[in-house]
């Protein structure tokens, strides 16, 4: 019997010795090592640096992060770690575009591609978690990011194994633990799709709206009627005009390219761009003063470049002023309603843009960046939805910037500077020991 016992046992240790887990790391002797751990799992824990975490603490920031299905990642490192632009080339080994919080010693810091998390953002929630203890810390700042971050956490997180299961009836534990494993990733995969699918009915009606004001930008431009040759046109004038021409066909290739909601921001950018750059060509022909620049015009970006702010007070809101065209501010003044830009709300329903649902955003962000947005819209149902971070995954947030979304993986292809800046030199609070900057060295 005891050949057979040897036997019949040999498959079990076997898979004993996949499931049971170490400490969560294995051996960090150099960035590879944490880069490798992270491409499979959010949390990297080096060995003799828990600092007090227990397998239960790592858990538990694990499943966090994986059911916020966000690109957050933190690691845990010996004071002694090497520190050499590790931030960079920790975010270069992984290739995975997304937010990184290392902890080093006692002392913390983080990196983010900008597309999925802003500098300051970054930075105030490093700030925030300066000095605390290491379960406390990582809590608070995974929870901050969680918040901010956009985009969807990588793949290979669905498909990698959980640490810390130990030996006992293995075929049991095996079973549900490959169960329980595929409904995750199933429910996962089941979510990432539903968010494309809801992206591509967004983007459909995006393109709708976009491709009126692509056409109503081509009209203006044929009725200015202008020739480059034509008498007592300048250079000033031809540069105004090829601005404008240059802004037309960005619009139409940017929106040809557009894969994503947010991606329409750089569309309607142009397109503001261009109506600036026509308003200049027909300030020069007629003789008249330059205008300013201003954002477009509120209730309908098609209106041109804002010419003053009026007080305006949507239904059941309060009352803020707004950048309007001389004839909405004309209509205001005489008591009468501005000719506002609606919009497909679904069911057949037109409503003014601002109350027609949260995919109009990054529309309206490219004619209103730079932070006015939110002021303008405040109390109206797109208003109420910018700030969520249910809106900044789905649609873009803040910047609604392109390129690659969170998660996704690039390689070595990011910007270094946004994972520069020396700590307590606008990295986060706190140098890594060296003075001289980033983890001791430059990120």
């Amino acid at each position: 019997m005891r050949p057979l016992i040897a036997a019949l046992a040999a498959p079990l240790l076997a898979l004993g010795a996949t499931l049971t887990v170490a400490p969560p790391a294995s051996a960090a002797t150099d960035v590879s090592t944490v880069a490798d751990a992270l491409e499979k799992s959010p949390v990297y824990v080096a060995p003799g640096a828990a600092d007090g975490l227990t397998s239960d603490d790592v858990e538990s920031l694990e499943n966090k992060i994986k059911d916020a299905d966000k690109p957050v990642m933190v690691a845990v490192l010996p004071a002694d770690f090497p520190t050499q632009n590790l931030l960079r080339n920790l975010r270069a080994k992984t290739g995975i575009v997304g937010v990184y919080g290392v902890r080093l010693g006692a002392q913390f810091n983080a990196g983010a591609d900008k597309q999925v998390m802003s500098a300051q953002s970054v930075k105030n929630a490093v700030d925030s978690v300066q000095g605390q203890a290491a379960k406390s810390q990582l809590d608070d700042f995974v929870s901050t990011s969680l918040s901010t971050a956009k985009g969807s956490a990588p793949a290979a997180w669905d498909a990698g194994g959980d640490d810390g299961v130990s030996v006992g009836p293995l075929i049991g534990v095996g079973a549900v633990v490959v169960a329980g494993g595929a409904g995750v990733y199933a429910l996962s995969r089941r979510n990432r799709r539903k968010r494309e699918e809801e992206q591509r009915a967004a983007l459909d009606k995006l393109r709708v709206v976009v491709d009126e004001d692509i056409t109503a930008f081509g009209e203006e431009l044929d009725r200015l009627d202008f020739h480059p040759a034509e008498a007592g046109a300048d250079d000033a004038m031809r540069a105004d005009f090829e601005r404008a021409l240059d802004a037309y066909e960005k619009a139409k290739q940017y929106m040809n390219d557009a894969r994503r909601p947010d991606d329409v921001r750089g569309v309607t950018q142009a397109l503001e761009d261009g109506r600036f750059s026509l308003a200049q060509l027909a300030a020069r022909r007629e003789g008249r003063p330059l205008p300013e620049r201003r954002a477009p015009c509120f209730f309908d970006p098609r209106h041109g470049p804002s010419t003053e702010d009026a007080l305006w007070t949507p239904p059941g809101g309060a009352s803020r002023e707004v950048p309007v065209c001389a004839a909405d501010a004309t209509r205001l003044r005489d008591g009468e309603d501005p000719h506002v830009r609606t919009v497909d709300a679904g069911a057949g329903e037109r409503r003014p843009y601002y109350d027609a649902g949260p995919a109009y955003g990054p529309w309206a962000g490219g004619y209103f960046g730079g932070g006015m947005l939110p002021g303008l819209l405040v109390g109206t149902v797109l208003g109420s939805m910018l700030a969520s971070p249910a809106y900044a995954a789905d649609y873009g947030g803040g910047d609604f910037g392109g390129g690659f979304d969170g998660g996704d993986v690039s390689g070595s292809d990011f910007d270094p500077g946004d994972f520069g800046g020396g700590f307590g030199d606008g990295g986060g609070g706190g140098d890594f020991g060296g003075g001289g900057g980033d983890f001791g060295g430059g990120f």
